[in-house]
């Protein structure tokens, strides 16, 4: 009998599970103890589903289903404490079952690559919803619809009715995406084109990693005026296009590279990090002393910063960074490429902004082929497919990029069309919104459908939320998308010959073949 079993991210060892340990660093018993939160989740939902939920419960949904998402939860305890959340809020709403521990990966291949690809997205789905909420925005029908999903989990349907839930999955996290550009923007201004730079100033200073703009804003507000940098990591990069948060001087920069290169860019690093969502990996003794969680993260013998009142207290964060000082001179830090800048800021408001400018230039040939080349990075092999495929695109496209992927090629001067740059960042992996509306918009303007612009997206996954991002693709039915590194190890072959008949998904195969084809 396996130890564990765990095919949820694109690095899965052998590219079918993990069953002695996690390649992401979980262990079998915190492997487990998702897997019985995540069938205790199901009995919440098949207790509270229908009726009125209170924010209490539906908090326990977003967190369950949250530190369930591959680098967010390490530690078996605060797991075990969830568990016994989502059995207490149970009790509210009468009595149910939880999922049997065995029904969560058993049964007839198929039905257990549908089922899990719904699991999957859902968690993804309740990863932007939890952001939203954290923010103040709320949607009814998205809350419901998780537990809705959830209670799906644990019942049987045939082939054909997991792919209309899985459609309708996909329309609903559309709604989920919009409600949390909203809260974003709401709160923080529309995105503004920006350079970033990866030098970093000698004296102390903070790395903050993640995606939750609401603790990064929090934490600018308690460093003002203390001396104290704060550099962006990861998907927290698009921040410093908002223009709230652009405005605190000691927003700096960015700090290394996409989050799988962590433990070797944080190697005795004098700065404090904090982890304000996923993307943590097993921290080395070498930094160990100087990695602070938040909300649901969490990894054994880390320092937490818990939520009192609806804020937070970064003190701990702040003294580590002061004790640590910083580089006594400029550090020269540089992308995967050599480069020492990035951009960013270029959401659905900038690029709508300048529509008349892209419209004009495809009707005058300047501009032949729209690629969105985006989603998450990761470690395994073959990658460097998003760096030569944005390296070899020719001169007249356009690349539009979102998410941690974006690393592999945004330090790339591949030049510019009609003042405009060829690459365009339109933000985290949770601004995947943006990237419909103005793929809407483009057609829209040519008064054709999505599918026949000169558009391709190239997509490449890691974890759950591009998976939830995928299903709302499909539900849109844009077709033809390509998709890599490897295929999900929870898609079975006959899943995967439905989504090729159906929707044209591709596998990768090599930029200049896949260059080939598509703009042939």
């Amino acid at each position: 009998m396996s130890n564990m079993f765990c095919f949820q991210c694109e690095q899965t060892a052998g590219g079918k599970a993990c069953t002695v340990s996690g390649v992401c660093g979980k262990n079998p018993e915190v492997s487990n103890k998702q897997d019985e939160l995540t069938c205790a989740l199901v009995g919440l939902a098949r207790s509270a589903y229908g009726k009125e939920t209170i924010k209490e419960t539906d908090r326990v949904m977003l967190d369950g289903l949250f530190a369930t998402i591959t680098n967010v939860n390490f530690d078996a305890a605060k797991l075990e404490e969830l568990i016994s959340l989502a059995n207490s809020e149970k009790e509210r709403y009468g009595k149910a079952e939880d999922l049997a521990f065995d029904n969560l990966w058993n049964g007839d291949t198929d039905i257990v690559s549908l089922r899990s690809t719904l699991l999957l997205g859902i968690r993804g789905m309740a990863a932007y919803a939890y952001h939203a909420v954290n923010l103040g925005k709320e949607d009814k029908e998205v809350t419901a619809w998780l537990y809705k999903g959830m209670k799906a989990i644990g019942e049987e349907y045939s082939i054909n009715e997991w792919l209309d839930i899985l459609m309708e999955f996909g329309h609903i996290n559309l709604k989920c995406m919009a409600l949390l550009d909203e809260a974003n923007t709401s709160a923080y201004g529309h995105p503004v084109p920006t350079k970033v730079t990866t030098i970093i100033e000698k004296g102390p200073f903070i790395v903050v990693s993640g995606h939750d703009l609401y603790d990064l804003k929090q934490l600018l507000e308690q460093t003002e005026g203390k001396g104290i940098n704060v550099y962006t990591h990861g998907e927290m990069l698009p921040a410093h296009a908002y223009p709230e948060l652009k405005k605190y001087p000691q927003l700096k920069g960015n700090f290394g590279t996409a989050w799988q290169n962590q433990q070797k860019e944080f190697e005795e690093v004098p700065g404090a990090f904090l982890f304000t969502t996923n993307c943590l990996m097993p921290p080395k003794p070498s930094y160990i002393d100087r990695v602070f969680t938040t909300a649901v993260v969490a990894y054994p013998g880390l320092v937490h910063i818990e939520e009192k009142g609806g804020k937070k207290d970064f003190t701990k964060v702040i003294e580590k960074a002061i004790e640590l000082g910083g580089y006594s001179e400029d550090k020269i830090m540089t992308g995967i490429n050599g480069g020492t800048e990035l951009m960013t800021g270029f959401a659905r408001n900038t690029v709508l902004s300048v529509a008349d400018k892209v419209i004009d230039a495809v009707k005058a040939g300047a501009i032949k082929h729209f690629f969105l080349v985006g989603g998450c990075d990761g470690a395994r092999p073959g990658r460097n497919y998003y760096t030569e495929f944005v390296e070899k695109s020719p001169k007249d496209t356009v690349i539009l990029t979102l998410a941690c992927g974006k690393y592999r090629f945004n330090d790339l001067n591949i030049g510019e069309i009609g003042g405009l740059p060829r690459i365009m960042d339109m933000g985290q992996c949770n601004d995947a919104y943006s990237a419909i509306q103005v793929a809407v918009a483009l057609a829209n303007a040519f008064e054709c459908g999505v599918n026949d612009l000169p558009l391709t997206l190239v997509l490449s996954w890691y974890e759950q939320k591009a998976v939830c991002i995928l299903l709302t693709l499909l539900a849109l039915g844009i077709k033809n998308i390509y998709i890599g590194p490897t295929l999900p190890a929870f898609i079975s072959s006959n899943v995967l010959g439905v989504l090729v008949e159906k929707f044209g998904l591709k596998p990768i195969s090599t930029p200049e073949e896949d260059l080939k084809t598509i703009l042939s």
